[in-house]
């Protein structure tokens, strides 16, 4: 019984085995690809990795960076928005510095105050009182100068009349009488001349520099709102209202690092693709006259003729492949740009990776 149910098993093994090769065995046709891998369309084609971005005359996207620190208050755009030259984007929290600026204010209009006073002076109220002080004057010397004459007419009539001692004092106070009218005549003349020409300048100079300040501090004032540098679209937003932004940028929770609050591109109906050639490739580029592109978009069949724009002349790091401040590689290449029209019928944003061939006419 147990040596049957052995030779069963076996049995059994035997044709399992037999049934799993014949069925593994069979060959299986292949899938076609759901595209075509991009095709060298040209005799000597260079093949370079491409990204897409916004066609400019110079440079590339355009990154916005605040000039100051703070949490933003607002958001004024979105997404794919379009907008014109000097348009409100953002709003960063700007309390202590529009405390600042109306402070600065007030100490100029107080400066400016003081030097209209100083150059009103003199006062009428100021130059009555010192008229009237050089009546009062007159007046109290006319009294003394008249007690001091009948004392010396009662000397000179019987010098026992008047004792030496009073008409001492007589003459006395009318010398002082004299001295304290010419002191209040150049206290008058003093008030009427008005303010000293170099106080004036010292309050213009004092004026002008808190004028300046004001300027300076609403200079300031006008960067916590982010305005947008051109004509173009908004192509992201990488903060939200309630974030604190520097003029590092943004903190981006995902990558763990710092970017641009906003990132704008062109409205212009071309975009621009970024070549990286291989600094190994750089000798076999064709005459700027002679070079021509095809950009290949990966995930379909489509392929789009490029037109030259210009070379990037600095060979620099690879540096896309990830972060660019950790990306450690020793590959160099050379950026090269091209523009296409933007094609109606097909999806293409900036940033977008597409392979590109370049080749010679």
């Amino acid at each position: 019984m147990r040596n049957r149910l052995l030779v069963s098993l076996a049995v059994l093994g035997v044709a399992a085995g037999l049934a799993s090769a014949y069925i593994y065995g069979i060959e299986r046709k292949p899938q076609p690809p759901v595209f075509n891998p991009a095709p060298n369309p040209y005799a000597k084609g260079i093949y370079a990795n491409g990204i897409i971005e916004s066609y400019l005359t110079s440079g590339q996207n355009i990154n916005i960076y605040p000039e100051v620190s703070g949490t933003i208050t607002k958001i004024l755009v979105a997404e794919g928005g379009t907008v014109s030259q000097g348009t409100p984007l953002v709003t960063i929290d700007d309390s202590v510095q529009r405390a600042t600026v109306e402070q600065q204010r007030s100490q100029a209009e107080a400066a400016l105050a003081q030097l209209d006073a100083l150059r009103a002076q003199p006062r009428k109220e100021t130059l009555e009182v010192a008229k009237a002080q050089v009546e009062a004057a007159t007046a109290s010397l006319k009294s003394a100068q008249d007690q001091l004459e009948k004392q010396q007419r009662s000397y000179a009539l019987d010098p026992r009349s008047v004792s030496k001692d009073t008409l001492d004092n007589a003459v006395n106070a009318a010398k002082v009488a004299q001295a304290n009218l010419d002191v209040v005549r150049r206290q008058y003349e003093l008030t009427l001349a008005g303010a000293w020409v170099y106080d004036i300048r010292n309050q213009e100079r004092q004026y002008d520099a808190l004028s300046k300040a004001v300027v300076a501090s609403s200079a300031l004032l006008a960067k916590y709102t982010l305005r947008a540098p051109r004509d173009g679209v908004i192509l992201s937003v990488n903060a939200a209202v309630g974030s604190y932004v520097s003029p590092q940028g943004a903190y981006d929770t995902y990558t763990q690092g710092f970017g641009p609050v906003l990132v704008m591109g062109n409205a212009e109906p071309y975009l621009a693709v970024r070549c990286y050639i291989d600094e190994i490739l750089v000798h076999r580029l064709p005459p700027a006259a002679e070079m021509q592109a095809r950009m290949f978009i990966r995930g379909t069949n489509i392929s789009i003729p490029l037109e030259y724009v210009r070379v990037q002349p600095y060979v620099s790091p690879k540096i896309e492949l990830s972060n660019q401040r950790t990306e450690r590689v020793d590959t160099r290449v050379l950026p090269v740009i091209f523009r296409f029209e933007k094609p109606k019928d097909v999806n293409l944003f900036p940033g977008q990776l597409v392979d590109v061939y370049v080749g010679e006419k």
